[in-house]
């Protein structure tokens, strides 16, 4: 399959060789499976690779980082162990690149700059919070970001994260009190239940694990509101 077709399953591909499968997640589908038990990406992409190869048995594909639930974009796949391993070491060590869009409600307090918090993840209602650093079970969340546009009311951002943490975004800009559109959990003063969470992964970056030619994965959000209240040219990479 040619790169930028779309596969039986409805995923489209934005990158395939015989060692990484990179791919656009669609919004409201799990990266992996979840209680929901709702079809989830990992197990999407097995059935692709049996269906498109006619492969017999089990289909090995090894999550090398997570976007929300809600969250669509740029994601890269392993289809070895070895691959999986080697993006998995680069993300540690941070030469794997991630960068987002996001819409936010209000005015950020500067056109560029740096969020440093330390986060708390509660695993029994699936919510992180800022907390002071320090504190027990905390773990620190450094992202960077730009603005891009603005309206009245709402920012358009870039976003590239130097940590990867659970729900990182959401509650870097929920505390600074610039929620990002349509989040329900962190943003449900400004936010309407069934509104779309506006947050997109546009780049994934990285050292390819077996060739060491650098590839990149790039998508833009889908031409609809808030996404269309600016140029498509500005989500291009």
């Amino acid at each position: 399959m040619n790169n930028g077709e779309t596969a039986e399953s409805g995923i489209s591909i934005l990158y395939e060789d015989n060692h990484l499968l990179g791919v656009v997640k669609p919004v409201n589908v799990p990266t992996q499976e979840d209680s929901s038990g709702d079809p989830d990406m990992l197990s999407i992409l097995k059935q692709d690779i049996k269906d498109r190869y006619n492969k017999p048995g089990n289909v090995y594909m090894g999550l090398v980082h997570r976007l929300d639930r809600p969250v669509g974009g740029a994601m890269i796949f392993a289809k070895t162990s070895k691959a999986a391993s080697r993006l998995s070491e680069a993300v540690r060590s941070h030469h794997f690149r991630k960068v987002y869009v996001a819409v936010v409600h209000g005015k950020l307090p500067s056109n560029q700059g740096r969020l440093t918090d330390t986060l708390l993840k509660d695993g029994s209602t699936n919510t992180v919070t800022v907390v002071p650093k320090g504190t027990a079970g905390g773990k620190d969340a450094i992202l960077d970001y730009k603005v891009l546009g603005t309206t009245d009311r709402l920012s358009l951002i870039e976003v590239e994260l130097l940590t990867g943490r659970s729900h990182q975004i959401r509650v870097q800009f929920s505390h600074i009190g610039c929620p990002l559109y349509g989040d329900q959990k962190y943003g449900s003063a400004v936010n309407k239940i069934g509104q779309q969470i506006a947050l997109w992964s546009v780049f994934v970056g990285f050292s390819h694990p077996v060739t060491k030619e650098e590839v990149k994965l790039i998508s833009s959000p889908p031409n609809q509101y808030p996404w269309d209240l600016w140029p498509q040219e500005q989500f291009k990479r």
